[in-house]
């Protein structure tokens, strides 16, 4: 007796206590999912090992350097900075804030003259926090209190918290916005797809309580760990597809156990329900199990985004294959045959060898070459884009123009320009005091060297206090052994230097997402470059442009690592269950194609702008870097999912009949409904998520449908065909070695299943 038979009985037999633990676990669940929102976080985009990070943490634990900061800004299309009338307005609008709780500092537009634009119609105020940058936004709710109207001016917050607090805010309002129009239509479709009303509620049972519990496991995870706001997205994408698709598996073989029993055997619907879990319920196992490797190799990076994407999939993967393998079983049992009650269409149950999907790959396997090459050649030129893609880290511009702190964020960028916001920290360390006369020498000379780079506007430090300043006069300055007494100096130097320990700030006209600023950051680090600090001072570059380059730079270091593991195991499982050395391999490069060509369709889009007056999105003109990783591993496990489906019922056939072409049109013709019916869902789903406003979820649903319904059509309907043709018995091929070794560890397919049970029966 299989693992899978045994769970079928004890579901049979306990179908009640079964149903009765899943309205416990959803009771308890149902105060926490609602609350899992407000536990999750929009950081989670740097790491502290990286170079950048390590410059940060200096210049904060040994210069007091705050951690975050948030930027007010005053403008007035009448009102010009420093008349009474704009300073009196802007004074009393911030009166309060700096009391408020977590402000450690504000430097006033008032000090500080480049904090005003050139027309002076806008001016803003740096307010900074003793919060780090994931944590920055729970300061937001107080500082907003305390901000005052400002008659005559607009008043808006930009900076790290109010983006990090907008992206919270408009995350949320997208996963309402993709439900409203997604479950609609997955409702519409699934009682098209099942045929009734009754069979409908089956998956959304199943999705709803997968849905449900992990918000809550997710809300418990979150109170004390860090996870990402995107995980909501995704547990709800994950949870109603995955739902869907175990539920379409495992109803349809429920139906075809059903219509193969006497109407009046009182055993019918128990022995349809035990078989179903003893044979489509091994199928399901092992789908999950390849959908969970996919999303672990996530776990393996230890950025907080991809790490907690990967824990909020993993468990929305294990409770929908946990609820397909007993709620779900223990709910056909007692609906029974009232599975097609308020039926709107026939749905055909049984085996018929020469159905549609039989006969399409027929037609495929009578010309596979002729079918491959230009099937292969679309998917390849769809990929081609992708060849061409720029990486960087999301900014404000992943919102709308009219979120507040994206508004706010252009108008500093219009004013000021877009490097003034994205500085280049550097943590430079002296052998011995910095202010020694020879330690002057070196980081007066390699300040001068910077700030002649064209690449650079303008350096501030210990040395660059006052420009018209001589490296002897600031000798003179600094070597007062009572400190400088000029008190501008002083300050400068109390805020900068410590000890051995410096802080030089480069201002470049680039943004962060800048190739020139990434290529600056580059030559400051390369030890042979003309930008190489001077011999006895060793620097750590951060900020801006360095943030990006690291975080860029280590995701594509690490990605190799989380591939290999992903392609392993997921091997291995389906080796395990097709007992083939081929097949594996080939469903691998089956599933590359149709991520490949998700890849390029998000390069072609979101990056070189087609289609964006459409979508409703200003191009970025790069791709988050995050987004193919998380691509690749859900993409990975989903198509996997499918394939399991189709290869199981091609094996099944294939060990019953030893013909590879009969195997393939039977296993397409068994599968082929269910494998397209799912991914319909799933596009539905995901593609309502071009609704949102955030570009990053936007992207990732457009990419997931491409790659689904491709998947599930072009792939699985003429490439698997073809090649399986071509292929021949060495689709099915394992050297007699391995053969002999496995022997009955495994069970051979859900033939060898289902002869086991009929034997069992007699």
């Amino acid at each position: 007796m299989t693992p899978f038979d045994r769970l079928g009985r004890f579901v049979v037999r306990r179908a009640r206590w079964v149903i009765g633990a899943w309205a416990l676990l959803l009771l308890l669940a149902l105060p926490l999912a609602p609350q899992a929102p407000g536990a999750l976080s929009a950081g989670g985009f740097i790491l502290d090992d990286l170079e950048s990070a390590r410059a940060k943490s200096t210049l904060e634990a040994e210069l007091g350097a705050p951690p975050s900061a948030l930027v007010i800004v005053f403008s007035s299309p009448t009102l010009q900075a420093g008349t009474p009338a704009f300073e009196l307005a802007a004074s009393a609008a911030v009166v309060d804030i700096p009391s408020a709780p977590h402000v450690a500092q504000v430097v006033s537009h008032l000090l500080q003259p480049r904090q005003i634009s050139a027309d002076r119609h806008t001016a803003y105020d740096i307010v900074f926090l003793d919060l780090p940058p994931d944590d920055s936004p729970d300061a937001l709710p107080i500082l907003r209190e305390r901000l005052q109207d400002a008659p005559g001016l607009d008043v808006e917050l930009a900076g790290g918290p109010a983006f990090y607090g907008d992206v919270q805010t408009v995350s949320e309002r997208d996963l309402q916005r993709s439900e409203i129009i997604s479950l609609p239509l997955a409702a519409l479709a699934l009682v098209l797809v099942f045929g009734s009303i009754v069979a409908a509620g089956v998956p959304l049972i199943v999705g709803g309580a997968s849905v449900i519990v992990a918000l809550a496991a997710i809300f418990l995870i979150a109170s004390v760990t860090p996870m990402s706001i995107f995980v909501l997205n995704l547990a709800t994408l994950l949870g109603l597809g995955l739902g869907v698709d175990y539920s379409l598996l495992m109803t349809s073989r429920f139906r075809e156990e059903l219509a193969h029993r006497p109407a009046d055997d009182p055993q019918r619907v128990a022995e349809a329900v035990r078989v179903t879990v003893a044979t489509a319920g091994r199928a399901v196992f092992f789908s999950g199990l390849t959908v969970l490797l996919g999303l672990l190799g996530l776990v393996l990076f230890e950025f907080m985004i991809l790490r907690s994407v990967g824990i909020a999939g993993a468990i929305v993967v294990g409770l929908a294959v946990l609820a397909a393998l007993t709620l779900l079983p223990a709910v056909l049992l007692l609906i029974g045959s009232r599975l097609d009650r308020f039926a709107v269409r026939r749905v055909a149950v049984g085996t018929n060898v020469d159905g549609p999907w039989a006969r399409l790959a027929r037609w495929v396997m009578r010309r596979p070459v002729v079918v491959l090459i230009p099937t292969l050649a679309v998917l390849l030129v769809l990929g081609s884009p992708f060849l061409h893609v720029r990486f960087n880290a999301p900014d404000a511009s992943i919102l709308p123009p009219n979120v507040p702190s994206r508004a706010a964020f252009d108008r500093l960028t219009a004013e000021f320009g877009e490097g003034e916001f994205a500085p280049l920290t550097l943590a430079v360390r002296t052998v011995g005091d910095a202010t020694s006369p020879d330690n002057l020498g070196r980081l007066y000379d390699y300040s001068r060297r910077l700030a002649a780079d064209p690449r650079v506007v303008r350096v501030e430090s210990l040395v660059d206090v006052d420009r018209r300043l001589s490296l002897q006069q600031y000798r003179l300055l600094y070597g007062d052994p009572n400190g400088p007494r000029d008190r501008f100096v002083a300050t400068a130097l109390s805020a900068t230097t410590n000890g051995d320990l410096t802080a030089f700030t480069v201002f470049t006209p680039y943004g962060p997402n800048r190739d020139e600023g990434r290529a600056l950051v580059r030559a400051m680090r390369d030890p042979t470059s003309g930008l190489a600090p001077p011999a006895g001072v060793t620097v750590q570059v951060g900020g801006g442009a360095a943030d990006v380059s690291d975080v860029v730079d280590r995701v594509a270091a690490d990605f190799p690592r989380t591939a290999l593991f992903i392609v392993v195991t997921t091997y291995l499982v389906l080796f395990a269950l097709l007992r083939s050395v081929v097949l594996p391999a080939k469903a691998l490069v089956m599933n590359t194609l149709s991520i490949a060509a998700s890849f390029g369709a998000l390069v072609w889009i979101f990056q070189d702008g087609n289609l964006s007056a459409i979508l409703g999105f200003q191009p970025l003109g790069f791709v988050e870097t995050t987004q193919p990783v998380i691509l690749f591993c859900v993409l990975f496990g989903l198509s996997m999912d499918y394939e399991v489906f189709l290869l199981s019922r091609m094996k099944e056939v294939w060990d019953r009949t030893g013909d590879n072409t009969e195997a393939v049109a039977r296993g397409l013709e068994r599968s082929g409904r269910i494998v397209t019916s799912a991914a319909l869902i799933v596009v539905l789903v995901a593609g309502s998520f071009a609704f949102a406003d955030i570009v990053l979820i936007k992207a990732l649903g457009i990419g997931m449908a491409i790659a689904v319904a491709l998947d599930a059509t072009v792939v699985r309907a003429l490439l698997v065909p073809a090649t399986m043709r071509l292929l021949g018995h060495w689709n099915w091929w394992m050297p007699a070695s391995l053969e002999r070794f496995i022997g009955d560890r495994l069970p051979a397919s859900e033939a060898a299943t289902e002869a086991a049970i009929e034997a069992g029966a007699r």
